[in-house]
């Protein structure tokens, strides 16, 4: 049993279909992230997991049970904004505990789990502060505390990291990790950046005008990509050159690049290749060697970026810096090479 399924949705909003035809199964206690674009249709999906939006085609299950037409407050779920919004006049302990009011618990059960919380968000001491007397990543843990503390069986999170500072920020994503180890509810994540979804997710969809392009573990699709827009939307940087499928090879511009898989001889296809996985220099023992002459060399602390021009392509290549270690300058003359396996075979 998944604990949310969604299955053949569809959302429009007039002639704009804002969700095409999503089916996704997200696991009991997965970390799972939905990276996409500004307006690719994540954050609209997420509302319909929530019941704060209907579907016009298409079916919601949680945990097994049907629940499209369920209103949000009887679907046992959490949620937490960008916006976050705390109550500004209420105390910390009196935002964590506004939902347990909301249904009625006792006063010494409130107590109980508004600590339980504080502590699980490393926020102990801190019940009588006001919101306007907290840093930016204290007034975040204080909203997913008050979103944990109601026990939900899914937690929705709408890009919560978005207003942070960088460093926070970075703080937070590992934060949100722990807690994810530490109460074992599913995490929804929704994210336009890669960033956030690769550091904290087991698995991510990726999203596109609405469609899920490709769904895997944050390894899987870096580095096996389904198509150009997966490999260009995740990671730094992308190697993508064009040409014609033949017999185990690809023939470019470049020359002929050996590959795995394979597709119909003749087929027009691309190669998408990352930067760490190309060699400088020493290309002995490589599938694919090709010369070319270095036209950027950028410092970039733990690595150097090149820019290699091949016949009028451009390379980037990422090469771990040592300290004391010569390495070619513009203007050079180099071959670059990669295995054979480094080639991932594009079709769309």
């Amino acid at each position: 049993m998944y604990a949310v399924e969604l299955i053949d949705i569809v959302k429009r909003f007039g002639d704009v279909v804002a969700v095409d035809h999503v089916n996704l199964k997200v696991r009991d206690g997965e970390f799972f992230s939905l990276l996409g674009p500004s307006g690719c249709g994540k954050t609209t999906t997420l509302r319909m997991i929530a019941g704060l939006e209907t579907p016009d085609e298409g079916m919601v299950k949680l945990h097994g049970q049907d629940v499209t037409y369920t209103p949000p407050h009887k679907r046992g779920i959490g949620m937490v904004f960008q916006t976050l919004a705390l109550f500004p006049h209420m105390n910390v302990f009196e935002n964590i505990a506004f939902g347990l009011r909301m249904r009625g618990y006792p006063e010494d059960e409130i107590r109980r789990r508004v600590k339980e919380a504080l502590e699980i968000v490393r926020l102990p001491g801190m019940e009588n502060r006001m919101p306007n007397q907290l840093s930016g990543g204290q007034r975040q843990r204080v909203a997913l505390a008050r979103a944990l503390v109601i026990e939900p069986k899914v937690l929705l999170l709408d890009e919560p990291l978005g207003a942070l500072d960088l460093k926070i920020r970075q703080e937070m994503m590992v934060e949100l990790k722990r807690i994810h180890r530490e109460v074992g509810t599913t995490f929804i994540y929704v994210t336009h950046d890669q960033g956030e979804a690769m550091v904290m997710s087991d698995r991510i969809a990726i999203m596109r005008d609405g469609k899920i392009m490709q769904v895997g573990t944050p390894e899987e699709i870096y580095l096996r990509p389904v198509n150009k827009f997966v490999a260009r939307f995740i990671g730094e940087a992308i190697n993508i050159v064009e040409g014609v499928y033949r017999e185990g090879a690809v023939e470019t511009d470049v020359g002929r690049i050996l590959v795995t898989g394979e597709v119909a001889d003749g087929s027009r296809v691309a190669i998408a290749l990352r930067p760490e996985q190309i060699y400088i220099g020493n290309t002995e023992g490589l599938d694919n060697v090709v010369e070319g002459v270095v036209q950027f060399k950028i410092f970039k602390g733990s690595y150097v970026e090149f820019h290699v021009e091949v016949d009028g392509h451009n390379f980037i290549i990422f090469r771990p810096f040592r300290y004391g270690e010569k390495l070619p300058d513009p203007g050079e003359k180099v071959r670059i090479g990669w295995r054979r396996e480094s080639s991932v075979l594009l079709t769309d």
